[in-house]
């Protein structure tokens, strides 16, 4: 099966510059621990560093093999659909999706998987573009004064995006309004315990902390 970051790896690599205060937002609401952290959807494996710093032990599953050629060099690594993640369940202490949700058409699914294979009291921690604020509805190539055009509501899947230089124009993205996000999180058993906002004046991420 050929994932669709597999045409984009190396430019992912080489060329992509991760959205400000990504680092600092995941490591504020997955806080310190040990034992394993299982990232779905790690790519290229580049929250590995911020992970391990917590004193978590990264591991991460991925469908692009082209993505997981760079990541086997940062982390454990398994090539493996996150809607059916090849781990016990109640298994893991930690879970963090960062990223990765507008990737997964099926993303409340991945968060059942991620509900199962927690641990009790476990954490999962999501970090994605702010429904909000990023999208195709949303033009940003003025960051002092974001556009929102309709399209917020209709989840869509699309290639359409205000610059040429990121990720939706080349794989495309599927779009969840806030409620729908929350919803799903609430809807797989996960208690959710603190949010964020990170970016300019208009936020471009939106994070979730979560337990089993």
């Amino acid at each position: 099966m050929e994932a669709a970051y597999d045409e984009i790896a190396d430019w992912y690599e080489q060329d992509f510059e991760p959205l400000p205060g990504l680092y600092r937002q995941l490591g504020e609401l997955l806080g310190a621990g040990d034992g394993v952290c299982l990232e779905v959807g790690c790519g290229t494996g580049a929250h590995a560093e911020t992970v391990r710093g917590l004193g978590w032990t990264p591991v991460g599953i991925d469908l692009s093999t082209g993505m997981l050629g760079y990541a086997i060099e940062r982390l454990p690594v398994a090539r493996a659909n996150a809607e059916r993640l090849p781990f016990a369940d109640d298994s893991v202490p930690a879970v963090v999706s960062v990223m990765v949700h507008t990737d997964m058409p099926a993303y409340p699914k991945v968060l059942r998987e991620v509900r199962r294979v927690l641990r009790p009291g476990g954490v999962f921690v999501h970090v994605g573009v702010h429904p909000c604020f990023c999208g195709h509805f949303a033009d940003r190539s003025d960051p002092d004064s974001i556009v929102i055009t309709p399209g917020y509501h209709d989840g869509s899947w699309t290639k359409k995006s205000w610059t040429d230089k990121g990720v939706r124009n080349r794989v495309g993205a599927k779009h969840y309004p806030l409620h729908e996000l929350l919803n799903a999180v609430t809807d797989a058993g996960l208690r959710m315990e603190r949010f964020g906002e990170g970016g300019e004046a208009a936020p471009i991420t939106f994070s979730v902390r979560a337990r089993k």
